[in-house]
């Protein structure tokens, strides 16, 4: 691990190990520009922990209404999620609990069901 200040660059972690970060984390905070599916605010949301993520892409269907998101250009938007979480537990715990609700949503099963609808649909 290499450290600078508040920034800890780990490299590779473990499916366990990624976890336990997300547990133990105020909060994921995923300003991406453009995202294809948005696995990591998933993962975070199984987790437990509150999420602050993007406008764009695929992060706003994939985050519902479980999520705080930020224009990920707004740069003081973003500071403002980040110290509305940080300072406001109740609205936190709320940001949590949905969060848990909606990562429940996205099952391996449902997915594969959903898949083959699609291609029993298009197969005629």
């Amino acid at each position: 691990m290499r450290g600078r200040g508040d920034v800890t660059i780990v490299g590779y972690l473990s499916d366990d190990a990624l976890a336990a970060e997300y547990r133990n984390a105020d909060a994921l905070v995923y300003p991406s520009i453009y995202e294809g599916f948005g696995l990591p605010v998933l993962e975070a949301m199984a987790c437990g922990t509150p999420v602050i993520t993007s406008t764009g892409g695929s992060l706003p269907e994939v985050a519902g209404d479980a999520a705080e998101l930020v224009d990920p250009y707004d740069v003081e938007g973003l500071a403002r999620a980040i110290i509305k979480v940080a300072t406001q537990p109740d609205y936190a715990a709320g940001l949590q609990a949905r969060g848990l609700a909606r990562a429940s949503e996205f099952t391996w099963d449902r997915s594969a069901r959903r898949h083959l609808e699609v291609y029993q649909e298009l197969a005629g």
